[in-house]
């Protein structure tokens, strides 16, 4: 196993399952300094062994109250920041909102990465080489921003939910990229993999995952390409989309320069402008 990784801190989001969980014990095993991010007291302790964490921070990232305070405390008490994996997300078949009032599947997949990545932009700034990877999808092909309406408020779809988010991470992504040069940025999709996703919900949603899971890769597989961008230096490109651990051409409205400016504007505006400047 390659120590390319040692002296630098990492921090993984939704670090507790599945393929953030690999993501996390791979950099580990490589020298990094990891923390990772976990809802559950209990689970995140249970992982902290098996990833090789030297940190954890609890936080449900769906609440953007929460979202800061994870940043604060990592500020604080890391003080240090070399790559940053946005990897937490979810689909819900049913429209939620969080206690603060925001559509779940915006607030947790798009939001949340929105707002850490910025609170942290002043510890990423300061590690020469610095990355941000946000896990994106497939799914973003089928997704539209809906600019008078990213929460769904009318006609719900789960699917139609989850692409816009999944669509909002690519195309934040490249916008970062774009405004800061000296951080390289990049979305990936991870694969159809056979994980805790989708269980989440109920009835015939949750039946469907589970024949998915039936056809799905495996999460050591799906992690390779987040541990790939997180971790290889020969990457050099920033503001682009991976999938099976290649640059790959993403859905045309990904590469909207237009439209990844208008979404970080209505993501500050969403998110009350917190965060780094």
């Amino acid at each position: 196993m390659t120590r390319g990784m040692d002296g630098k801190t990492v921090l993984v989001t939704g670090a507790t399952n599945g393929i953030g969980l690999v993501t996390a014990r791979e950099l580990a095993r490589m020298g990094a300094r990891v923390v990772i991010v976990g809802r559950n007291p209990e689970k995140t302790a249970g992982v902290v062994a098996e990833v090789g964490a030297a940190g954890t921070l609890i936080a449900d990232l769906s609440e953007l109250a929460q979202v800061r305070q994870a940043a604060a405390e990592f500020r604080e008490r890391e003080g240090r920041l070399d790559v940053l994996v946005n990897n937490a997300g979810a689909l819900y078949s049913q429209r939620q909102e969080t206690r603060e009032g925001i559509e779940t599947t915006w607030a947790l997949n798009h939001l949340a990465p929105f707002l850490l990545t910025r609170a942290l932009l002043p510890l990423l700034r300061q590690s020469p080489g610095a990355r941000v990877v946000t896990v994106s999808s497939e799914a973003h092909r089928f997704g539209r921003i809906r600019f008078d309406d990213p929460e769904f408020r009318r006609g719900y779809s789960g699917w139609g939910a989850y692409g816009q988010s999944k669509l909002a991470n690519a195309l934040f992504a490249r916008e970062l990229a774009r405004r800061e040069p000296g951080i390289q940025s990049n979305a990936l999709h991870p694969g159809m993999v056979r994980s805790g996703f989708g269980q989440n919900n109920t009835g015939q949603s949750q039946l469907l995952w589970r024949v998915f899971n039936l056809f799905a890769i495996s999460p050591e597989q799906g992690a390779r390409t987040s541990i790939r961008l997180a971790s290889d230096p020969t990457i050099t490109v920033s503001g682009r989309y991976f999938a099976k651990e290649r640059e790959a051409r993403p859905a045309p409205q990904a590469l909207d320069d237009g439209a990844a400016l208008r979404l970080w504007e209505l993501s500050e505006e969403d998110v009350g402008g917190a965060g780094a400047p």
